[in-house]
């Protein structure tokens, strides 16, 4: 049997007002906080690697590393084709001149 909406919930529905959601987890919200946490992990990682003491320890980082930025990345694209992570596409003209910004640079780095 299905509840009819009472109380608070029926003046948002007639008010036209979105629902207040619930302290429960849905997908999207789990989803999120795996990509967040995703995030911080490889700002870790990152740091570690930079840390590295010996070429092993730094050649196992970097492998967790990369495998950490594509679960970012996978768990990034499955929201974005689930709408929820929305991005307004890059304007080709802005993107090439960043790109051209930023290659003019490389000259200035000792390792270009």
């Amino acid at each position: 049997m299905e509840q009819q909406p009472t109380g608070q919930q029926d003046q948002q529905t007639q008010s036209g007002l979105p629902q207040v959601k619930g302290p429960e987890m849905n997908d999207r919200d789990r989803i999120n906080d795996m990509l967040a946490t995703e995030k911080y992990l490889t700002t870790a990682y990152n740091v570690a690697v930079n840390e590295a003491s010996s070429q092993q320890l730094y050649q196992t980082q970097m492998n967790f590393l990369t495998e950490l930025h594509q679960c970012q990345r996978d768990l990034f694209t499955l929201m974005q084709q689930k709408g929820w992570y929305k991005t307004d596409p890059a304007n080709p003209q802005f993107t090439a001149q960043a790109a051209q910004k930023f290659s003019n640079y490389r000259t200035q780095f000792p390792y270009s």
